[in-house]
């Protein structure tokens, strides 16, 4: 008997019990859905991160307070940067092009009965242009604003939003940690970066912050939150990390390990990729559980059919079917219920990842690979597992088999 012919033979048998065949690729549909599903969502969230750093602007460098000890065992980052650091990196480093000082902090902010909680950031004028985000309405502060520490504030648009109820926030007054300021401009919309909402936030000139919000906490001058750099182009950013870290290292006489670090928006993209791409491949990993759960489902239901039609094994035997007829015939129709399985499980997963895209922000990717990979497996499944059902039924004593029916 060919192989064409045992491949008919086991679609009969297959389509004589519908509901068993279905039941027996759930756990190999649910399998191959999982994986893809997974895959493309990991992709997506790869492609997601990408993109709002790249909204930040690609040749963006980042320095922070702290060693990298400091960084990742306290909540608190030491106080080593100040505000003279970041004008001595602005006039002394030839590769940058922008620097803006950040100081950041969580006030209540009030308009008449209204009050919210928001991250405060004061920063000078170059923050539109390292941060690429400007005002939607009215405008940002100037370097008037800031020699004059004037109580100016540009407020994110969620922010004005929740404050300002169908009305206009230009030229209004709001309470920052009940200090008056005059909105002068509301930015446009940005979401959020890696946990920051930049829409929830509300901007001062960064002497402002300083004398009338949280104060001159440094004996050296305005301590930072960190500092954000713009450098001349994207092939001079290792350039200006260098000689930022050399001037630093210089201003406060490192002799061992460094108080800051100096991150390029790359150095932070790379990790957050690699965090990402662990993710990916655990949740497809556990997701996988699911084929082999299937699997075993499907060597459960082959050896129950061996069981089952034992009468008939016996009778092909003594008409001339060999071993090798009746093994191909049960590893068939294993690989059929697998394979079909793999295709119902792939259309799902692909329909997924559509429903993803549409209705989240993860702009989920489907992966040819991924998908020639979970039918791949879900096929050798049904090889795997269908062996020991075919195995035992090849193996059969006809007049055994005859009598014992």
């Amino acid at each position: 008997m060919d192989v064409l012919e045992s491949g008919k033979m086991a679609t009969k048998t297959l389509l004589s019990n519908k509901l068993r065949s279905a039941l027996t690729m759930l756990g190999i549909v649910i399998g191959n859905a999982s994986v893809i599903a997974m895959v493309g969502i990991g992709q997506g969230a790869q492609r997601f991160v990408a993109e709002q750093f790249e909204s930040l602007g690609t040749n963006v460098l980042f320095v922070i307070p702290g060693n990298r000890d400091a960084q990742r065992t306290t909540v608190d980052l030491p106080k080593t940067l100040v505000l003279e650091d970041a004008k001595a990196i602005a006039t002394q480093v030839p590769t940058v092009a922008k620097v803006a000082p950040q100081l950041q902090s969580r006030e209540l902010v009030t308009y008449r009965n209204k009050n919210t909680y928001s991250s405060i950031v004061g920063t000078t004028p170059e923050y539109t242009a390292v941060r690429n985000f400007n005002p939607e309405e009215g405008r940002f502060f100037t370097q008037l604003d800031v020699k004059r520490n004037n109580q100016v504030v540009a407020l994110g648009s969620d922010l004005a939003k929740r404050l300002f109820v169908n009305q206009d926030p230009i030229g209004k007054y709001v309470r920052i940690k009940d200090v008056r300021f005059l909105v002068i401009g509301v930015m446009e919309s940005k979401g959020s970066v890696l946990g920051t909402n930049y829409d929830d936030s509300a901007l001062l000139p960064i002497t402002t912050m300083a004398s009338r919000i949280v104060g001159e906490n440094s004996p050296y001058g305005v301590s930072l939150t960190f500092i954000s750099i713009s450098a001349k182009s994207d092939a001079s950013v290792e350039a200006a990390q260098f000689q930022i870290q050399n001037l630093l290292r210089l201003r406060h006489k490192v002799t061992r390990e460094d108080d800051f670090s100096v991150q390029s928006q790359k150095d932070v993209l790379e990790i957050a990729g690699t965090v990402t791409s662990a993710l990916t491949v655990m949740l497809a990993a556990i997701a996988g559980i699911s084929l082999l759960v299937g699997g075993i489902g499907v060597m459960n239901i082959m050896l129950v059919s061996v069981t089952e039609r034992t009468q008939e094994i016996g009778l092909r035997k003594a008409l001339g079917a060999t071993q090798h007829d009746v093994l191909i015939q049960f590893l068939i129709e294993a690989v059929m219920l697998s394979a079909a399985g793999g295709i119902v499980g792939t259309a799902l997963g692909v329909g997924g990842i559509l429903l993803i895209g549409t209705f989240t922000p993860f702009q989920a990717g489907i992966s040819p690979v991924a998908i020639a990979l979970a039918v791949s497996i879900s096929g050798g499944i049904g090889v795997v597992f269908g062996v020991v059902p075919a195995r035992r039924a090849a193996q059969l004593d006809p007049i055994v088999a005859l009598r014992s029916a």
